[in-house]
């Protein structure tokens, strides 16, 4: 039972990706070759509170996190006609919320090189269904937790890719690493939780 409902999950995921790429496409064509509002509304809706976490790992200032991400989609609507010539719009606003939060860090001269280990991480949500997956409050409490706990540069991969959704190539090139050290750091940050899991399984029986 508990195999089917993480097939399920796994399926479910995958065709969310394969949609919310589809209709992230549509709306960049709509701002673009329409001036459409209610999809640049919408865009903003859906990536704003993503990239002001990001930001805000950064340069850990919520205030400037906030009128960073604005200025992000302040550009992309200045922009707006040269959207549909962007073959990757989802990376594009990453990569453009870290180049503002870099110049913001040299204004304020506080950046010398941008180090992963340094990024301040808030993990919002598990990408965990409870009811698929027939896990308890507990051991969900106990995930959010080692998720809590996992070095920093571990932490941002894990969030970028399992949060924000974005791909472990999109990961790599946004934070100028190789593919090869997303995926072991994924595998580090899967290990520790499955040791939490096991942990908490073991601890039940020996009750």
């Amino acid at each position: 039972m508990v195999a089917v409902g993480v097939f399920f999950s796994f399926t479910l995921s995958i065709l969310l990706a394969m949609y919310r790429s589809y209709h992230l496409s549509e709306l960049q064509h709509r701002i673009a070759a329409f001036d459409d509002q209610s999809a640049y509304k919408e865009l903003f809706l859906r990536f704003q509170p993503k990239l002001k976490k990001f930001i805000y790992s950064i340069i850990h200032s919520p205030e400037a996190a906030e009128e960073i991400a604005s200025d992000v989609f302040i550009r992309i609507w200045e922009k707006r006609k040269t959207l549909d010539h962007i073959h990757n719009l989802r990376l594009y606003l990453y990569v453009a919320a870290k180049n503002l939060s870099i110049n913001y860090m040299r204004k304020q001269d506080k950046f010398q090189n941008l180090q992963l280990n340094d990024l301040k991480v808030e993990i919002e949500s598990l990408d965990l269904d409870p009811h698929q997956l027939m896990m308890t409050g507990e051991m969900l409490r106990r995930i959010q937790q080692a998720i809590l706990d996992l070095p920093p540069k571990c932490k941002i991969i894990y969030k970028l890719v399992k949060e924000d959704g974005l791909r472990q190539k999109e990961v790599a090139e946004l934070l100028h690493i190789s593919p090869k050290t997303v995926e072991n750091q994924l595998a580090v940050a899967v290990k520790k939780i499955g040791v939490s899991i096991a942990f908490k399984i073991d601890h039940s029986i020996r009750l």
